[in-house]
């Protein structure tokens, strides 16, 4: 079943209780239709890269560096929704190790350098502080990067777990332990990012909401066909992200 509310698509989550409503036309005739409830809300984690940031990292030729041409086209053949180059090199001798993550450090190095606020992100950042609401940061990128983040635009997201934490994302470890840390369940937390298998499929697994960010229309429906993959929420911005928190959640602190 789904909801149009503002200009969001809405899929109720499955965890989400529904009130029924009595609508009548005349005194014998009577008809109930079910209304969900705003679910509960308590903290809202987001990925950084392509989310919170910019995206200004070439990844396509960063997984080229690393890969070498024929075996980055044979990966990305077999991956149509994207390249988990960490999981791609984990298995490699220690030597090749690296010097892979030498080169993904050097691109990483060089993003750092061009880092961007999102459009929206400060916006949104105020309205969930004005809300008291949790926020929490989980990224496949480094520790340097998440201090710079902070730095920088001077946002306070917490816990903020970067890839030196194991295992990443996909798997749903770093949201469990956010969810550990601030005291709350899974399914009151929403997991926001760009990425429909890093933070979709992190934040399914956990059992959270998710919402997946696709500024330009990257994802099609086919993409999305699978459950494990399906998100509850699709925006196309970080401002209709913040209307939609606000049509679809009781925000609590």
């Amino acid at each position: 079943m789904q909801f149009v509310l503002s200009r969001a698509i809405c899929f109720v989550h499955p965890k989400s209780p529904f009130l029924l409503m009595a609508t009548s036309t005349s005194v014998s005739s009577v008809s109930s239709i079910a209304i969900p409830r705003k679910a509960r809300l308590r903290g809202v984690v987001f990925d950084m890269d392509g989310t919170l940031t910019v995206p200004v990292i070439d990844f396509p030729a960063m997984y080229r560096s690393v890969l070498g041409e024929d075996e980055y086209l044979s990966v990305k053949a077999k991956n149509p929704t994207g390249i988990d180059i960490l999981h791609q090199i984990e298995n490699w001798s220690p030597e090749k190790q690296r010097k892979a993550y030498e080169t993904i450090a050097d691109f990483e190095r060089q993003g750092l350098d061009r880092l961007q606020i999102m459009p929206g992100a400060a916006e949104l950042y105020n309205f969930l502080e004005s809300k008291k609401m949790r926020r929490g940061l989980i990224t496949r990128n480094v520790k340097a990067a998440v201090d710079l983040f902070h730095q920088r635009f001077g946002m306070a997201f917490s816990p903020a777990l970067s890839r030196e934490f194991r295992p990443y994302k996909p798997d749903p470890a770093p949201l469990l332990h956010i969810c550990s840390t601030w005291e709350v369940q899974p399914y009151e937390v929403i997991m926001v990012g760009d990425s429909l298998k890093d933070d979709v499929g992190c934040g399914k697994q956990a059992g959270s909401f998710t919402c997946l960010l696709d500024e330009t229309g990257k994802y099609s429906s086919d993409d999305m066909a699978s459950a494990e993959l399906k998100p509850d929420f699709k925006v196309s911005s970080l401002t209709q992200l913040q209307s939609l928190l606000e049509a679809n959640f009781d925000l609590i602190p």
